[in-house]
């Protein structure tokens, strides 16, 4: 899953950024409102969490934007005030969620996945393809029922795989869902992370390399 956090307080927005790395989210962090905006109009994010209060274009502007394009990215919206007034009006924007400060990190990240199952057609909360079963609200894999001990982007790209159904994804696909805009295009880390990935599926092998086009998931 992909994730834009912004918010001003930069300690808070990196804090919250590296916690839901660790869920095997791909994490984009910007500071301002404008950052916001440039960046959830460029990238596809599932999930934009925004601070309301943003200085200069805030999160309210951000939001209205957003709505305005036509794009699958819920929000879930951050704010100081706590008031049933400012709760109803940030849900009057457009944010699918909102969350006031301070907030329970472990709360966050269960809105976060919620709100990820959201866009386009429905995902199922547990994944499940030739005896794979992946949930991403435990942050827990298997197969046949053995537990698999995955590294947060093996996790992030076995997600991608399986909510592919079978369909082949291409290394820039991966790329983009599962890395956040930082990692370097030109780097091997998508096919080192599928190479791993699938030692640590095992036998009978379950990801195919389709030549000069991805990588899909079945028997």
């Amino acid at each position: 899953m992909r994730v834009l956090m912004a918010d001003d307080q930069r300690v808070l927005a990196d804090t919250v950024a590296e916690g839901l790395r660790g869920f095997a989210m791909a994490v984009d962090v910007v500071y301002d409102g404008a950052s916001a905006l440039e960046r959830v109009l460029t990238n596809q994010y599932e999930v934009a969490v925004l601070d309301r209060d943003m200085p200069g274009l805030s999160g309210d502007a951000v939001c209205r934007r957003l709505l305005e394009s036509d794009r699958d990215t819920r929000v879930l919206m951050l704010t100081a005030a706590a008031g049933i007034r400012d709760r109803v009006e940030g849900l009057g924007l457009g944010a699918d969620d909102y969350l006031t400060k301070p907030f329970a990190f472990a709360e966050l990240v269960a809105r976060v996945q919620a709100l990820g199952r959201r866009p386009g057609r429905a995902t199922r909360p547990v994944l499940e393809h030739d005896g794979v079963v992946l949930d991403p609200a435990q942050h827990r894999a298997y197969r046949d029922g053995l537990p698999l001990a995955l590294s947060p982007k093996e996790f992030a790209v076995l997600h991608v795989l399986l909510r592919a159904d079978g369909a082949v994804v291409s290394a820039e696909q991966l790329l983009e869902q599962a890395w956040d805009e930082n990692a370097d295009p030109f780097t091997n880390s998508v096919r080192v992370t599928v190479m791993t990935l699938r030692k640590k599926l095992g036998d009978p092998p379950l990801i195919h390399t389709v030549p000069r086009v991805g990588y899909r998931l079945g028997a």
